[in-house]
């Protein structure tokens, strides 16, 4: 269990350090709309890290966001990224303490999730949660 709760924590805090790179060569890649559309209410922020298989649950994402959450709602875009295989991890900042919140036994008291919906018991895994960047824009939607 106490592997579990470090992992977990470990996550979050690389999610909240993490800055938005910024495109270099002018690059024109794809463009990801991320959607939250369940949040159980609109206090605080929703974080988001994008990662690639190499930074997932490891170290800082390529890709850092934050947005605030309107009837529920919450969409942040990350615009010219590669081709390539990623996945989306987000959590609701309930109380804007910019990190997640666990209980004492270690279950997280804000909401999170990721890309393609798939909850397994403990924290996401790559291979459940990856998507396809190929030669089009792409627009996901994570519940929590």
């Amino acid at each position: 269990m106490q592997h579990i709760i470090i992992t977990i924590a470990l996550f979050f805090s690389t999610l909240l350090f993490a800055q938005t790179k910024v495109n270099e060569n002018n690059f024109e890649g794809n463009k990801i709309t991320i959607s939250v559309v369940n949040a159980l209410n609109d206090n605080g922020n929703i974080h988001f890290a994008f990662h690639s298989e190499t930074t997932f649950m490891k170290t800082a994402p390529l890709y850092a966001k934050s947005s605030t959450i309107e009837n529920g709602i919450c969409k942040v875009v990350f615009e010219n990224v590669p081709e390539g295989e990623y996945a989306i991890l987000c959590f609701h900042d309930e109380n804007k303490n910019d990190r997640m919140d666990f209980q004492e036994n270690g279950m997280p008291k804000e909401s999170y999730g990721a890309s393609n919906n798939v909850m397994n018991f403990g924290p996401p895994q790559f291979d459940s949660s990856k998507f396809q960047v190929l030669d089009k824009d792409l627009s996901l939607e994570i519940k929590f």
